[in-house]
Order: C-alpha cells, then structure tokens, then sequence
C-alpha cells in the first residue's frame, strides 16, 4: 500500500506543474485565434469542463492521441464538456497540413508566439490540461502513451458530475 501512494505521489508531483502548487488555481485566461479565423476565448466556455490540449504536428505522440481526443470529444460534447487544441508552432503551415489528413471535430487554435503555452507552464508535447465548471484546474498530464485517454475520461466524468 505504501509503495503504491508513493507511486501516485510521485506521479503527481510530475504531472503538476510547479504554478499548481497545493491550492486551486484558476486556468489562465487566453484568446486565441482558430483554424477557422475566428477568435476563441476560454471564458467562452465558462461553466463547462474544458480540456486544453497543446499540441504541434512534428509530435509523434501527439498525432497519435488526436484521434482519441476526438473521439472523447464527440462523447462528451452534449455533456457540458469541450475541448480546445492549441497548436503552438510558430507557423501553422505544417499543423494545417496535418489537419487536412486528420481532420478533427473540436477547435483547433494556434498559439504562434507561444504565449499560452508559456501560461500554462508547458513543457513537454502534448500537454493536457482539464479545467472544471468553475474554472479550476484539475488535471494535468504531460506527455501520451496508449491508455492515457483512460484517465482523461475518468477526469472529464468526474468533473462533468459535479
């Protein structure tokens, strides 16, 4: 029992970035502009639980996941839940391109002075941030492996419920 919290502990403290700290902080205000040229704001989505994935198309693991993403989206979408991709390349020319063989569902922003990303105290592509109804972070997670979007889903119910 011991070996496995010191496990969850530790796989905590990796996940959360440092700005977490031990208190509920509220995500970071941000307006983006989108594939569409429309510009988004996350106080559009005020009150749903809203997933903040930051992404680039050279990220192989990345490219993996947004399938998945999509896939959650469109399940939980009608629940109170959406979920934004920022792209944080500089030139959105290779992301456009990916997105035209990979189309996806969900709004897809880009972040080309890497402002957000540097809010949001990303490090390691892709990134995934959950926020809740109220605006709080919830979840953060670094990196994807198969199997991540598991967590993610039991993140989303939890926080669609509450």
């Amino acid at each position: 029992m011991r070996n496995r919290i010191a496990a969850i502990a530790a796989i905590l403290a990796f996940a959360l970035p440092a700005w977490a700290g031990s208190g509920a902080v509220q995500a970071p205000a941000f307006t983006l502009q989108s594939v569409d040229g429309k510009q988004v704001s996350l106080a559009q989505f005020k009150g749903d639980v809203v997933m903040i994935n930051f992404w680039a198309s050279w990220c192989g693991p990345c490219r993996q996941e947004m399938p998945l993403l999509d896939s959650i989206y469109k399940q939980y979408k009608d629940m109170g839940f959406t979920l934004l991709g920022v792209n944080v390349e500089p030139d959105a020319h290779n992301a456009d391109a990916w997105l035209k063989k990979t189309p996806v569902s969900y709004p897809v922003l880009y972040d080309p002075k890497s402002e957000v990303s540097q809010l949001y105290h990303v490090q390691a592509m892709p990134t995934t941030v959950i926020v809740d109804r109220r605006g709080v972070v919830r979840f953060v997670h670094n990196g994807y492996l198969p199997g991540d979007e598991n967590q993610y889903m039991n993140s989303i119910r939890t926080l669609i419920v509450q």
